[in-house]
């Protein structure tokens, strides 16, 4: 079916139930990788499951840098199609590897030299410094997979495909997994390298995934001259989206400090919390990445009870499926816990944050979907201040005021931020569908 069919005029479900399926899937198989390489790390050292942990707010900032950028791409690529300019959509499309191979590189070599000094600040074990050092390197370096990888999918899925992206991320984590305990135990003759072998692992899956969607993802560069409107179009339409994303490194860098003055174990609990939500948030996820191009060509089209009507649909989605992650994180946080470590102290602490931040996953849904919903309609100030207003002004303030009651009470961080964000989100839904055309990023 023509892009034209498929987003202006399908069923709304039905859009949503073919274009998720597939994300979710190889959303699946990448949380499943997750899972699978703390599994072995946790295995060869806990120092290795910490360092993973402190690690994690840096992997974050590469994907909001690499993720976010591909949005921008697919939001003016599916407002372009939306009013019938193709070739200036594919013009913008092939305005993205170039992107994505500067911002690669920049990457690489900033926190190639900068990551001991990160390490020292996060903890001061020598061995899980020496963890940090070794596999955030690698996975710097090595990211170029990720950054190209990002830009080829958002193309894909901003023209209706979301089959090529979801059989490379399943590659990709294949790889990944394949790899993992052959590099990090040394198997079949491979050296020993530890937590450096499942960096290596990392880097090595997210090439392969690259070389997957290149063939459908890559487009001709536009002429150099048409490079500055280009790239501050694609950064105007994904802004919202790599500072959401960036939201999260430095929120997760300053609740790891905050618990970090508690115990390693307190930051190991959280750092598990994220590798299981890697799994629990596929619905969500799968939902701010089939919506963006929807809302956006109808937006574009100026067919906005159509965008309300996918909104609607997606969050009743999103809770349907989130609820069940609600009964897992509440009623066997402990079975969880035990996947990857033995330490009884981190299963103490972690079976009370567990059960806390379930309970904040319904609210969860809408905290996350309304801003995606204000990048595809190009409110991107909308989109920006309701992620800044829950990563910045609520998580970092309250996981400190929280915390001044006891560890315990540190965990209701995360209901009340959800339920919060939520409330503010429904009061700017409302102001935007006041006045629902005004100027937007994505003209």
């Amino acid at each position: 079916m023509e892009t034209n069919e498929f987003f202006g005029k399908e069923n709304v479900w039905k859009i949503l139930l073919k274009m998720a399926p597939p994300v979710m899937l190889a959303q699946l198989i990448q949380a499943v990788y997750n899972i699978v390489d703390s599994f072995f790390v946790g295995r060869n050292s806990e120092a290795g499951l910490t360092a993973l942990s402190v690690i994690y707010p840096i992997q974050l900032l590469m994907i909001a840098l690499a993720v976010g950028t591909g949005v921008g791409i697919n939001t003016v690529i599916a407002a372009k199609l939306g009013i019938g300019r193709k070739d200036e959509a594919d013009e913008y499309a092939g305005t993205g590897t170039p992107l994505a191979l500067v911002m690669w590189a920049v990457f690489a070599v900033i926190f190639f030299f900068a990551m001991p000094f990160y390490a020292r600040i996060s903890t001061d074990s020598e061995e899980v410094i020496a963890g940090v050092v070794a596999y955030g390197r690698i996975v710097c370096v090595g990211s170029i997979g990720l950054f190209t990888e990002s830009i080829w999918t958002k193309v894909c899925q901003a023209n209706g495909d979301m089959k090529t992206p979801m059989i490379a991320q399943i590659v990709g984590a294949v790889v990944n997994i394949i790899f993992d305990p052959l590099l990090i135990f040394g198997m079949f003759g491979l050296p020993k390298l530890g937590i450096s072998g499942a960096a290596i692992a990392t880097a090595a899956g997210q090439i392969a995934a690259a070389f997957i969607v290149m063939k459908k993802g890559y487009r001709k560069s536009p002429d150099l001259s048409k490079y500055p409107r280009y790239v501050k179009k694609i950064f105007g339409a994904g802004i919202p989206n790599i500072i959401m994303q960036s939201a999260y490194t430095f929120y997760i860098f300053g609740l790891n400090m905050i618990l970090a003055g508690f115990s390693d174990q307190a930051v190991t609990a959280l750092g598990l919390y994220y590798k299981w939500q890697t799994f629990f948030f596929i619905p969500l996820s799968a939902m701010q990445t089939c919506i963006v191009p929807v809302i956006s060509f109808n937006y574009a089209a100026r067919n906005v009870e159509r965008c309300k009507n996918v909104l609607k649909s997606s969050v009743l989605f999103g809770w349907a499926l989130m609820f069940l992650g609600t009964l897992c994180f509440i009623l066997i946080p402990e079975q969880m816990l035990r996947v990857f470590t033995s330490d009884d102290l981190v299963v103490e602490i972690g079976k009370v944050g567990f059960i806390y931040i379930g309970i904040g996953f319904i609210p969860m849904v809408t905290s996350l979907i309304f801003p995606v919903f204000f990048q595809a309609v190009g409110r991107g100030f909308k989109s920006s201040l309701l992620t800044v207003i829950r990563t910045v002004i609520l998580f970092v303030p309250l996981g400190y005021l929280f915390s001044r009651f006891g560890l315990d009470y540190f965990w209701l961080t995360y209901p009340v931020t959800e339920l919060i964000t939520s409330i503010v989100g429904v009061i700017f839904y409302k102001q935007f569908m006041a006045a629902p055309y005004g100027k937007t990023t994505a003209e």
